[in-house]
């Protein structure tokens, strides 16, 4: 068997550089209790809001925030659609572990060169306060990673979210940032 290996005083680099963790999102049965359970056992602040109230339909996603974390807890509104169905295929879970790119379309074009699936090619969404852009790939099971690019945007979280205020200020936990996820692969599946 032949190896490979860098020439002697090669750079290493990567494909495309990602600079942390954007958000991670989870599809939860219901959101708006998860969020109370989130902001009182492990002390995040609930920040914005995205629902039928700010004119997105059939689904309902809360923000929370601690320190450099990012959650979104989002739940279908009605028995039908893709978050209703992985709700019942895996209970409250994962649903996207958003990676924080600074070129979303040429981070998006190497992972599909690579051999990534696309789960859909980059768009933009914007706003009064600027644009981002966003295309997602699919990792294993059911979880995307969504490749977020935010240089052009100034507001809070993304287009469609309002800011919302806890109605009581959560006691932080000292959870700072997300250092690795842990994805877990089906007994007999892993290659």
């Amino acid at each position: 068997m032949a190896t490979q290996t860098a020439p002697v005083g090669a750079q290493a680099h990567d494909t495309f550089p990602i600079n942390g963790t954007d958000y991670i999102e989870f599809y939860v049965g219901n959101a708006k209790q998860a969020a109370h359970y989130y902001q009182g056992a492990f002390g995040y602040e609930l920040t914005g809001y995205q629902g039928p109230e700010t004119g997105v339909r059939g689904r309902a996603s809360y923000l929370l925030v601690q320190q450099k974390i990012r959650l979104v807890l989002t739940s279908a509104l009605g028995p039908d659609g893709d978050i209703a169905e992985h709700v019942r295929r895996h209970g409250d879970g994962v649903h996207d572990i958003a990676l924080w790119v600074d070129d979303a379309r040429d981070a998006y074009e190497k992972a599909v060169e690579r051999g990534a699936e696309s789960v859909h090619p980059p768009r933009v969404e914007r706003d009064d306060t600027g644009t981002i852009v966003v295309a997602a790939i699919h990792t294993y099971g059911d979880t995307i990673h969504s490749l977020v690019e935010r240089r052009g945007y100034h507001g809070l979280f993304r287009p469609g979210f309002e800011r919302r205020g806890p109605r009581y200020q959560p006691r932080p936990t000292g959870l700072l940032h997300v250092d690795h996820c842990v994805g877990n692969v089906e007994l007999g599946k892993m290659n």
